[in-house]
């Protein structure tokens, strides 16, 4: 099983990167990026200086996935590679290199700023802007998908991102769930407050929670993460001494946040996967989350938390739950969150994706 590992880019500690960290380390499989960003805590304490960086430019955005595209696109792993794993959406540009090899890809979403996303980010820019994004579009897409072609096998992290692939490109594919690290997290029966970790930006909607808790002082937020909406989400929150912003926070300090919580908060919209639900439950911890996307996979309706109805009114339903609650309440979950969280354990990644590039 001589593979080597790509990954587009090592700029914060994300599931995808936590995955292809994990896997390069429990299979001892070398590793590349777009680029490493310095001081970066991936799981398992991997160490990046191990990371073979490409050296793609990590400044402003447009001309960040200009300089990955180029670095990919002249991407060669070794000749004595018979098996390539590419993960993201730039990486698999790299194919077109590796024609004796089988080539694999994992992946995460397709690009969501070409597909279901597309007038979401068109939105977020100026008027004067927007026709830069159509042309990065333009000249992006045909080569994604041509890469698609070329792939041997691709993996996918969920159901939920199986039928998006499908719908956008017409590829198949196979399921193997995103591992998490179940053995790192412990339990703890003395919370005090709600929990959210998800990346501060738009489609996190990161804003309705701390909009929610605006309305009930009585009650305490910590928001564990940092990204370009934090300074925004501060001033909304302004001098409420109930929400607490930490910014981005090591492992270590995750992990001791996620204990002392009495529940986690995450409602990101149409979500790929996310490991921050199972990673909650690893620690006993029910999830307060949204009925769509891959949360439906992970998080059990009243068993291991509570699924808000993603067409309604998001603020108005998390009031009113966490109105009603107490931490006694959330306790009662602990037992089926541990259960939930061991389907998706790093042994049974590592078993399915060890089986996947052995027979591929």
């Amino acid at each position: 099983m001589k593979t080597w590992v790509c990954h587009d880019y090592f700029a914060l500690s994300g599931g995808g990167e936590n995955l292809m960290a994990t896997l390069a380390a429990e299979l001892q499989l070398p590793l590349s990026g777009g680029f490493v960003k310095q001081n970066l805590s991936l799981s398992n304490d991997f160490p990046l200086q191990s990371i073979h960086s490409l050296g793609a430019y990590q400044g402003v955005m447009p001309l960040q996935i200009l300089s990955l595209i180029r670095r990919w696109r002249r991407f060669k792993a070794p000749s004595d590679y018979p098996k390539i794993l590419y993960s993201g959406v730039y990486s698999p540009l790299a194919v077109h290199n590796h024609s004796g090899c089988k080539n694999i890809l994992y992946c995460h979403t397709p690009p969501r700023f070409v597909y279901d996303k597309k007038a979401y980010y068109l939105q977020q820019l100026a008027f004067w802007q927007r026709p830069l994004l159509r042309a990065l579009i333009a000249f992006f897409q045909p080569q994604y998908e041509r890469a698609l072609q070329q792939m041997d096998g691709i993996i996918v992290n969920s159901k939920h991102i199986q039928q998006r692939l499908q719908k956008y490109t017409g590829v198949s594919s196979t399921v193997i769930y995103p591992p998490c690290d179940t053995q790192d997290f412990v339990t703890s029966d003395n919370g005090e407050y709600y929990l959210s970790t998800a990346r501060l930006d738009g489609l996190k909607r990161v804003d309705k929670i701390v909009r929610a808790f605006l309305h009930m002082p009585d009650k305490k937020l910590v928001v564990a993460s940092g990204g370009p909406e934090l300074a925004r989400l501060q001033g909304m929150a302004g001098n409420a001494r109930n929400i607490h912003f930490t910014g981005w926070v090591s492992r270590e300090q995750l992990i001791t946040l996620v204990a002392g919580a009495m529940a986690t908060i995450y409602i990101p919209m149409d979500e790929d996967f996310g490991i921050s639900p199972l990673e909650s439950m690893a620690a006993g911890k029910p999830v307060i989350g949204v009925n769509e996307g891959g949360l439906l996979e992970t998080v059990i309706p009243l068993h291991t938390g509570v699924l808000l109805d993603a067409r309604q009114d998001i603020v108005e339903q998390l009031i009113r739950l966490i109105n009603s609650a107490n931490s006694e309440q959330w306790r009662d979950y602990k037992p089926a969150c541990l259960q939930q969280a061991e389907r998706f354990s790093r042994d049974v990644f590592i078993r399915k994706m060890s089986a996947y590039l052995e027979q591929i």
